[in-house]
C-alpha cells in the first residue's frame, strides 16, 4: 500500500524561514486567460528558487491522458520533458522566502496527495496557503477585472462575492486542500480572477497582474510584475485594435458594458438586482466572437488564441 509519505521526498530544507507562505501553482484545472499559470511562470522566471521537496510524478500523473513532450530531431529523440510536481523555496524581490507548489494537478490519489501536502505544511510550519486561477465571465475587457475570493475562515475573505447561496461545481485539488486545512487550523485562501470569456483561451496578463496584486496584499510579498505589466499593455492594445476592426464584436462588447455598468450601479444603490439589459446569449456571443478569436496571435505567432 502506498502511504502519503511515500509520495514525496524532502531534498533540501535548509535556510527556510519560520511560518512561510505556500502558494499553490498546480495546473490542470480551469485557468481562464492563463491567469494563475502566467503568474507562476513569471515567478519561476524572475525569482531565485530551489527545490525543497519532490513528488513522485510516476504515481500521480496519468501519462496517457497528458502525454509528456519529447523532441524528434532528424533521426532520433531527445529532450524528454518529464512531468514534475515540486515544492520550491522562492525568494521575492526583497529577499523574503516563500514556498511554491507547482506542476500538474495529480490525476489520482487525491486523498493521499492532500495528506502528503498537509504533512509538508505542518513540517515547515506554513501559516497561510494561497491558491489562484482564472475563470471565464460575461464581462467586457474595457472594465476593471473582478475577483472572487474564497477561504476556510470568513475573516480571510477580502471582497464581497457577487452571488449568494450554494452551487455544486467540479472539484479541484486546491479546493480539497483548503477544505482539509480548515480541520487542522491552517489558513487557506483562494483568488479567482474574472476573465472576459471571449479571451479565456488567450494569454491575458491583466488577469495574472490582478492575482499578483491580491497575493502581495494577502502575504506582504514583493513580486516581480514589470514583465507582466508590459505584456498586459501590449495585449490591451492588440485587443483594442481587433475590436475596432469588427463591428459585430463592438456590439457584443458594448452590450456587456451596459450589463456591467447596470450591475455596478445596482450595487452602489444597495440593490444586487441591476436593471436588465439586452445582452446576447452564449451561442450568439460565441458565433460573433469566433472571427475575433481567430485573429488573435497564438504562441507560434500565427492566428488563433494562444494555448499552453
Amino acid at each position: 500500500m502506498i502511504n502519503p509519505s511515500d509520495l514525496y521526498e524532502i531534498v533540501d530544507e535548509s535556510g527556510l524561514p519560520d511560518a512561510p507562505v505556500l502558494v499553490l501553482g498546480l495546473s490542470g484545472y480551469v485557468d481562464a486567460g492563463h491567469a494563475g499559470s502566467g503568474l507562476v511562470d513569471q515567478l519561476r522566471t524572475a525569482l531565485d528558487h530551489r527545490i525543497v521537496a519532490r513528488f513522485d510524478a510516476d504515481l500521480l500523473v496519468d501519462y496517457r491522458a497528458r502525454r509528456p513532450r519529447i523532441a524528434f530531431v532528424e533521426d532520433h529523440f531527445e529532450e524528454y520533458e518529464a512531468p514534475e510536481i515540486v515544492l520550491r523555496a522562492m525568494t521575492d524581490v526583497t529577499g523574503r522566502q516563500f514556498l511554491l507548489l507547482d506542476g500538474p494537478e495529480p490525476d489520482g490519489m487525491w486523498d493521499r496527495f492532500t495528506t502528503a501536502v498537509t504533512e509538508l505544511i505542518q513540517h515547515f510550519g506554513v501559516r497561510l496557503v494561497v491558491g489562484m486561477h482564472g475563470i471565464p465571465m460575461a464581462v467586457p475587457h474595457t472594465r476593471p477585472l473582478g475577483m472572487t475570493v474564497h477561504a476556510n475562515r470568513p475573516e480571510l475573505v477580502s471582497v464581497v462575492n457577487p452571488w449568494q447561496g450554494k452551487v455544486s461545481v467540479p472539484s479541484n485539488l486546491a479546493a480539497l486542500l483548503e477544505l482539509r486545512l480548515a480541520t487542522i487550523g491552517v489558513d487557506s485562501v483562494g483568488y479567482v480572477a474574472h476573465v472576459p470569456h471571449y479571451l479565456a483561451e488567450s494569454e491575458y496578463p491583466d488577469a495574472s497582474l490582478s492575482l499578483a496584486t491580491a497575493l502581495g496584499q494577502a502575504t506582504g510579498l514583493e513580486l516581480p510584475v514589470v514583465a507582466l505589466t508590459e505584456s498586459a499593455e501590449a495585449t490591451r492594445a492588440m485587443v483594442a485594435e481587433q475590436v475596432s476592426e469588427n463591428e459585430e464584436v463592438q456590439r457584443v462588447v458594448g452590450a456587456l458594458e451596459v450589463q456591467y455598468d447596470a450591475y455596478i450601479g445596482g450595487e452602489e444603490r444597495g440593490n444586487l438586482i441591476a436593471e436588465s439589459s439586452a445582452v446576447p446569449d452564449a451561442e450568439q456571443i460565441g458565433d460573433e466572437l469566433e472571427r475575433f478569436l481567430a485573429g488573435l496571435p497564438g504562441e507560434d505567432g500565427g492566428s488563433g488564441p494562444g494555448t499552453s
